[in-house]
């Protein structure tokens, strides 16, 4: 069986990304009963506030640069936050596309 191909940085596949500040785009690249992941594009000025989840999440961001909790995330930053870890609040002022994967796995 082949898998299907999909290319993180083209402008096929996104869509306007629910529960986002406007502007959020997403592009789903994985979204089944063991976890999820998605490309987040967040335009220029992105604002989130803080929150948690229930399951494990992991950034990894590709370009641009994010901050959180005063540090400055860019491009090659990794983090993963355990479920219920309150993480944020979030902020981008030029943008940044970050790779974000949902699953339901423990943080030892």
């Amino acid at each position: 069986m082949m898998k299907n191909l999909v290319n993180l940085f083209d402008e096929m596949g996104w869509e306007k990304a629910q529960d986002y500040p406007e502007g959020t785009l997403m592009k789903t690249l994985r979204d089944n009963d063991n976890g999820r992941t998605i490309l987040l594009k967040l335009a220029g000025g992105f604002k989130l506030g803080s929150h948690s989840h229930i399951v494990t999440e992991q950034h990894l961001v590709l370009k641009g640069s994010y901050t959180s909790d005063a540090r400055t995330y860019s491009e090659g930053s990794y983090q993963i936050y355990s479920p219920h870890e309150e993480h944020g609040p979030f902020e981008s002022q030029d943008g940044a596309l970050i790779l974000v994967i949902w699953d339901p796995i423990k943080i030892s």
